[in-house]
């Protein structure tokens, strides 16, 4: 192959699969709906199974499924039928896929689940296979040619599968009425999860809680400051009321004053009015809160008393974005 024509043949490989797609596309039928209320009305769980690149394909969906609120499993096909078939139990609905339908492995499979009363989905290109003939369900995936030229290696057929499980899987979402919150749930180290669950509380403990009181001189307030290391400090009240907070911007704004710092102190120097936040606030909140009014830092408190500092830096490593 020549090097100009390496873009030209991807584009070529991509354009075939986008073929079979939408043969796939035209392919969905009544079958399709069957096997939706097949699932969505089962008691049980979802059990994927198949042989060499097919069963990558299942583990896939097996795992689409799960965290879109249908439990599955995923079952090799070569290892059911050495013990592992007990992990199919009563009500589950297996979901088998296969390209021919005709693999030995899965023709010893087909009739042991048969015989134990469970319900059997076919995912087959073939639909005069033996798979496609004895499923309770045959969901044709069809192929004209695979992407290789040889037309061996498993590619478009590979793709149409893991297309038809993600129209499977997304569709039981929509039955469900499965919203963002529930997939939080499925999700609470991502970043959607982090937006729906991690609270303030979570995230400020982390820092020091720079304070001093309004009569503080500037030397006292800038060691605080520096000292916390998170520029900046909350200025309290002898009732240990908040009643400010001093950046390193009021500190700039002091000098380029020419302020003579001797005679100044905590209170001279500070905004008045500081934004806060209650630990038990989301910190989604306190992310939409610091945006909305171009700050670095919020003032985190609980029943109105001063806890803690929760930074921009903070919420931006935590990946609340």
């Amino acid at each position: 192959m020549k090097k100009q024509n390496i873009i030209e043949f991807g584009k070529k490989i991509i354009k075939l699969e986008q073929h079979t797609l939408g043969l796939l596309h035209d392919s969905i039928d009544v079958n399709f709906e069957s096997a939706i209320h097949l699932i969505s009305e089962s008691t049980g769980r979802v059990i994927l199974t198949g042989i060499g690149k097919s069963a990558l394909i299942g583990k896939k969906i097996v795992a689409t499924l799960n965290s879109t609120g249908t439990p599955a499993i995923f079952m090799h096909a070569a290892d059911a039928i050495h013990g592992d078939l007990g992990i199919v139990q009563e009500n589950d609905i297996v979901i088998c896929i296969s390209k021919s339908g005709e693999t030995p492995e899965i023709k010893v499979l087909v009739p042991l689940v048969k015989r134990r009363g469970n319900q059997l989905i076919a995912i087959v290109s073939n639909q005069a296979s033996y798979l496609s003939k004895r499923a309770d369900v045959s969901l044709f995936v069809p192929v004209e040619k695979e992407a290789d030229p040889n037309n061996l290696a498993p590619t478009s057929s590979t793709t149409a599968q893991l297309a038809l499980g993600d129209a499977i899987a997304i569709t039981l979402l929509q039955l469900k009425n499965f919203s963002t919150h529930d997939f939080a749930q499925f999700h609470p180290g991502g970043a959607l999860g982090k937006q729906l669950f991690l609270r303030v509380a979570d995230i400020y403990p982390n820092n020091e809680s720079p304070f001093v009181f309004e009569n503080a001189s500037i030397r006292d307030t800038i060691i605080e400051m520096t000292g916390k290391r998170l520029g900046t400090t909350v200025v309290l009240n002898s009732e240990n009321h908040i009643v400010g907070i001093i950046t390193d911007g009021d500190l700039r704004r002091m000098l380029e004053n020419n302020f003579e710092t001797k005679s100044l102190v905590a209170k001279d120097i500070m905004s008045k009015n500081p934004k806060t936040i209650e630990a038990n606030e989301l910190a989604a909140r306190a992310m939409e809160v610091i945006q909305n009014n171009n700050i670095s830092q919020l003032i985190v408190v609980e029943d109105n008393v001063y806890v803690g500092i929760v930074h921009l830096h903070d919420l931006i490593k935590e990946g609340v974005v």
